[in-house]
């Protein structure tokens, strides 16, 4: 395992080299989740790409540190810890309030982004009475309270269904995530709003969305593909929230078009 001292944090992070001249693949990772959730995606990219992961504060095995957070507290995270490791230039993945923090990275350090794919995200995510009853049902009665509603928007019926092991498994994950830290991102994305920012984006940039997500609808993203000059928008089918875990394969093909059309390459 591999940790940094970031901001007064220490972060989880891992890092999977590659030939030289190859992309480094950035990814960040949802609310309540660790960088686990892109394990079905990153072991279709090792050897084509540099990947790097990582836990936001608050999550995995980072520290949660002082909370409640905002959203440059995530992106300093960030950008500290591609600092650290003296990457610039790098494809960013994010999903979720990990899309909130690629465009605060694009925002704030232009220079560590050579391109955005942004999933199921967008410029502002949610209202702020949405956020505070949020905050207030995890500090009140634990993540736990919550869990059932949230895995309903993350994966679509038929994962329900069909996948019993694998839902039992991501409910693990999001409970067991520190309240302080969950609750704290909850008030990041609360305040967060990248609505001006986007129309300023001028790298390449792809928005994704599972056909079925229920927590930043299809609709919703594609608001944000607009916003962003040029961008190009792509709905993954059968797939809710979290694409990375639902159809992996079909997120890669998605990516790998992406890198390939934008001839995108190694500059770290």
């Amino acid at each position: 395992m591999q940790f940094a001292y970031i901001n007064g944090v220490t972060l989880h992070y891992q890092l999977i080299s590659a030939p030289a001249g190859k992309p480094v693949l950035v990814f960040a990772n949802s609310l309540g989740t660790d960088f686990r959730i892109w394990r079905d995606v990153i072991i279709r990219l090792v050897g084509e790409f540099a990947i790097f992961t990582y836990d936001m504060r608050g999550h995995g095995l980072s520290d949660t540190g002082s909370t409640p957070y905002t959203i440059d507290d995530h992106v300093g995270d960030l950008a500290g810890l591609l600092d650290y490791l003296s990457v610039k230039d790098a494809v960013i993945c994010g999903l979720s309030v990990g899309g909130l923090v690629a465009q605060g990275l694009y925002a704030t350090r232009p220079e560590l982004v050579q391109a955005l794919i942004l999933c199921d995200t967008a410029h502002k995510i949610g209202t702020p009475e949405f956020w505070n009853t949020r905050i207030d049902a995890v500090n009140g009665s634990g993540i736990a309270s919550i869990a059932d509603s949230i895995l309903q928007r993350w994966f679509t019926p038929a994962f329900h269904n069909e996948r019993a092991s694998d839902l039992a498994g991501y409910r693990n994950m999001v409970v067991r995530q520190p309240v302080s830290g969950y609750s704290g991102t909850c008030a990041a994305l609360r305040d967060a709003d990248f609505t001006e920012a986007a129309k300023r984006i001028a790298v390449p940039a792809i928005c994704i969305v599972g056909d079925q997500d229920g927590s930043t609808p299809p609709d919703l993203v594609l608001e944000l593909a607009k916003l962003i000059p040029r961008a190009r928008y792509e709905v993954i089918k059968d797939a809710g929230h979290i694409p990375c875990v639902e159809q992996p394969e079909m997120l890669v093909a998605v990516m790998r078009a992406f890198i390939d059309e934008f001839k995108l390459g190694g500059k770290s």
